[in-house]
């Protein structure tokens, strides 16, 4: 699908690409959410603007984007020019923002459209009688539209907002699991996963008598394949996985992964926490049951996040959460419920985290995704070639698939000392178990060190890194 024309909302610039075609029955035309006037206004933070009346919430940024994508064409320094943060300093140097695995920083149109909302459209959502109730449903669910063609999924309605992964694969356990898994089941998790796709499945595990199964790694990080199909059976009632890991960066072959699962009448869920700043995602393409991401690791606001699954699967799903905004009707003999997705939306959702996603989006989407992937793969090719001249230094995990991710171990220092010298310089990364000790405790590490990369760096930013660490070397003697 493509994502619905905004331009009626205010809440995207118009393009000078020629328009997709309408969606069959489309919705009636609503009334564009602009700024209205205010007789006592007060100032906005110092550089951040908000709308005059009349004005778009996200309004047309001349040659920045806004602008229809270029295909090919990718500059990171473009791209950072609609990052107020990276343009800051600390501890006296320019700021080198590699702990992206942990959260990206957002672009000022992001920044900008969470001001306008806040300013000058903050209502809440559904059942409204007025005006400004109308305009926020209508940007709400433009935002639930926008996350579904950006996964590739068939519809609005396949998509649940969540305030992150976590919450996602939370829900998934907790609704889904609750009537799907039962003694003597399997849940086969790869040793990669994040604690997020890990503890959530021992818990309903311990609740309903299933079993979580470990699928162990090769050496170089990959998910073991071998091992993975012979895990498989007709126990296994859902494969949980990361499209790529947030410690090690590998990619694993989820389509095929997901294929051979269904032969055993498996379900899938996908992590994609790490995934979707980095490469495009077709949910269908990779015909996975359930596919989960932050918005806050793509250029979104914290708190925001989405739970994609296949309509029969999502219709299946029972309430996990009981509340306001999930309920057709209330009384004490009897209570029914919305349909999905809302019956999953228990209470106010984040109104202007789901505005800020789609901004975020909208932002991506300026750029030709597989121009900034092959950057950030060249990137990475650099930045293992660069690291690599540093006395001591080991990478973790060498799986020929992968993001942008580079955790590693410096000889006669421990991670923490190791980031504490590179803040001294300015430069952001992570220290720690990254929530992925199975997976660090494969290579018989405790902690390690991590920088990621994102669209925003660049080589310059890298060889700030290796200088640095050269320097923390020498310290040594």
């Amino acid at each position: 699908m493509t994502i619905p024309d905004l331009t009626r909302l205010g809440l995207q610039p118009d393009r000078s690409a020629p328009p997709a075609p309408p969606a069959a029955a489309p919705p009636p035309p609503a009334p564009p959410v602009t700024a209205t006037a205010s007789p006592a206004a007060a100032p906005p933070p110092p550089g951040v603007s908000v709308p005059t009346p009349g004005q778009p919430l996200v309004p047309e940024q001349p040659g920045l984007p806004g602008r229809p994508a270029v295909p090919g064409a990718y500059s990171a320094e473009t791209a950072r020019q609609d990052f107020p943060i990276l343009h800051r300093t600390v501890n006296g140097r320019p700021l080198v923002w590699l702990d992206n695995g942990a959260t990206t920083q957002k672009p000022r149109q992001v920044i900008e459209a969470l001001a306008a909302y806040y300013s000058a459209a903050n209502s809440n959502i559904h059942r409204g009688a007025h005006t400004m109730a109308r305009e926020a449903t209508e940007a709400y669910e433009a935002g639930r539209a926008a996350v579904a063609a950006f996964l590739g999924a068939p519809a609005p309605e396949s998509i649940v907002f969540t305030r992150g992964t976590t919450e996602a694969v939370n829900l998934v356990a907790q609704s889904w699991g609750r009537d799907n898994l039962g003694p003597g089941d399997d849940i086969l998790v790869p040793v990669l996963e994040h604690h997020s796709n890990i503890v959530p499945w021992q818990l309903i595990a311990k609740e309903t008598g299933a079993r979580v199964v470990p699928v162990p790694l090769t050496p170089e990080g990959e998910i073991d394949q071998f091992s993975y199909g012979d895990l498989l059976s007709s126990r296994t009632q859902l494969v949980a996985l990361s499209h790529a890991s947030n410690a090690l960066g590998t990619v694993p072959p989820v389509r095929e992964m997901t294929a051979l699962a269904h032969r055993y009448g498996a379900k899938v869920l996908v992590d994609g926490a790490q995934s979707v700043a980095h490469f495009p995602v077709d949910v269908t393409d990779l015909d996975a049951d359930f596919y989960a991401f932050s918005g806050h690791k793509l250029f979104a606001p914290t708190g925001i996040g989405a739970l994609y699954a296949k309509p029969e699967v999502l219709e299946s799903m029972r309430p996990w959460q009981g509340g306001g905004n999930m309920i057709e009707s209330v009384d004490f003999g009897r209570t029914t419920f919305a349909p999905v997705p809302h019956r999953l939306e228990a209470g106010t959702g984040n109104i202007g985290g789901v505005i800020g996603l789609l901004a975020a989006l909208d932002w991506l989407g300026s750029f030709d995704r597989d121009a900034v992937a092959a950057y950030e793969e060249g990137l990475l090719r650099y930045a293992q070639q660069a690291l690599a001249t540093v006395p001591g230094l080991d990478l973790i995990g060498a799986a020929p698939d992968r993001i942008a991710v580079l955790t590693f171990t410096l000889a006669g220092f421990d991670p923490a000392t190791v980031a504490d010298w590179l803040d001294r310089d300015g430069i952001a990364i992570r220290a720690g178990h990254h929530c992925a000790q199975p997976a660090l405790a494969h290579y018989g590490l405790e902690s390690a060190a991590r920088a990621s990369l994102a669209m925003y760096n660049t080589s310059e930013e890298v060889d700030q890194l290796v200088a640095s660490l050269r320097q923390l070397r020498q310290t040594a003697g």
